[in-house]
Order: C-alpha cells, then structure tokens, then sequence
C-alpha cells in the first residue's frame, strides 16, 4: 500500500514539475496571441477607415478588413501553438483548414454560398446602397449590403432580407446605378389635331416640371398608334436619380397633370 502511494506521489510531483516547467510557455504563449488579436483589432479598424477613404464599395473595404484581421489572429494562433510545443499540433491545423473547410462547406452548403456570393458581388457590385433595384421578382431600393444578404425596401415599405446567392442566380435590374432614368406614359388626343402645334405645347409644358432634364436628355414625343379617331403618343422624359428632392412618382403625376391641362388649355381634347 505504501508502494502504492509512493508511486502516486512520485507520479503527481512529475506533473506538477511537468506543468511548472509549462507555466512560462504558457504566459509566453497568451502573452503573444493577446499582442496579435490587439494588433489585429487595431489594424482592422485603421484599414477600415484607410479604405473606406479609397473605395466606394464599404462591402468591400469592410471584407478586406476583415481578411487582414483574421490573418494577425491566425499567424498569432500558430505561434502560440509553437511557444506551447505543440508546432506539430498547428502544423495539422494548418494541414485540415482545408478538410475542415471541404466538410463544413458541405455541411452548410447554402449558407457558404451565399456567403462566396457576397465577396464577388464585393469585389463587382452592382448595385450600391440607395440605388433602385429590381432583384428577381423583388423591387425597391437597397438599404444595407453584407457579406451573406442584401436588405431592400420595397415601395410599400416591407423590408426584405435576400440572400446573396440567389441574387447572383437572378437578373439584375439597376434603375439608378449611372444617375439617370427614363420614364414615359400614354395620352389619347382627337386624329385630326395640328401635330407640330401639339408636340410644341406638350414640350414647353414639360419644361416647367421641376424633376425634368432638358438638353441632351429632354423630353421627346412620339405617335404610338393610330385609329379611326385616336391618336396614341407616348410621352418621354429623363430624370436624376441622385435629385432625391421629388421621386420619381411625384414627377411622372406632374407632368401628366400640366401636359392634361397644357393641351385641354390648347383645345385638343385627351
């Protein structure tokens, strides 16, 4: 029984000497994986700002921040590692990131595609926060970008969460990425009104429509379609859509409204 106790004696005074000898490496080990997460910390909030500085997208400046901050953190993981002894154990950590990254991917196989989804839309965007979209059977206006969703605003004001991926999957429809928009309504006039003389009054009435562009991008008018006794046109007209004092809404109602009241003014009947 002595023997015994002997033994388990012997044996816990080696594994106190074992966990003494260990103490420094781990202090060591903890002490250089706090200064790597508090370098990565303070990296990734000056790379942020820095890049924000440089590029339009903040979804990408924000997923490259985030690379780098993993980065410290994964350099500062294997070096403790190594400090501890344990070179072998962050050599296969290494080794199955990409056995680990196969299975889990397989695993969550919809949500790493939508995330994959999110840094290509990062590096290509397009569409970009406030712009008018239509995604899928989806349309309205972004409001957030992140790497796994895009958050869009509907114009009866739901919000939608879509996941990356299946924008990806799906035509894309920008109506305000370059600033400018087209839109157009319809107008029934009597067939046997004096053409030049009414295209000359629907274009100065539209001139005084504040929304509307003139110029390059004014207003135009053209016969759509002709009957016994009506004559269909389709009216034209170009707007900014970075001018966020009127919608467009707003603008199309006006210029119908004063066009109306331009040709009844005229005696052409609508």
């Amino acid at each position: 029984m002595n023997g015994f106790f002997s033994d388990l004696l012997q044996l816990m005074d080696g594994y106190y000497e074992s966990v003494v000898a260990l103490v420094p490496r781990l202090i060591v080990g903890i002490l250089i994986f706090l200064i790597f997460l508090f370098f990565a910390n303070r990296s990734s909030r000056f790379w942020q700002k820095r890049l924000e500085g440089y590029i339009e997208d903040p979804l990408l400046a924000t997923f490259l921040t985030q690379v780098i901050r993993s980065v410290f953190i994964i350099l500062g993981l294997v070096i403790c590692l190594g400090v501890f002894g344990l070179s072998k154990a962050a050599s296969g950590l290494l080794a199955g990131a990409g056995l680990s990254a196969f299975i889990i991917g397989f695993a969550f196989k919809d949500i790493v595609e939508h995330f994959l989804a999110g840094i290509l839309m990062a590096f290509k965007r397009p569409f970009r926060i406030g712009d008018e979209v239509e995604l899928g059977n989806v349309q309205g206006k972004i409001i957030g970008l992140s790497i796994r969703d895009t958050q869009v605003k509907t114009k009866d004001g739901k919000y939608g969460n879509i996941p990356n991926g299946i924008i990806l999957k799906n035509p894309i429809v920008n109506y305000t990425i370059d600033g400018f928009l087209r839109d157009s309504f319809s107008l029934a006039v009597d067939k046997n009104v004096e053409w030049s003389i009414t295209q000359k009054n629907i274009l100065q009435s539209l001139n005084e429509v504040q929304g509307v562009l003139q110029g390059n991008k004014g207003p135009a008018i053209y016969i759509d379609n002709i009957t016994e006794h009506i004559l269909q046109i389709q009216i034209t007209y170009w707007v900014n859509t970075f001018d966020y004092s009127r919608t467009n809404e707003d603008i199309k109602t006006q210029a119908f409204l004063v066009v109306s009241e331009a040709l009844k003014e005229a005696d052409v009947q609508v």
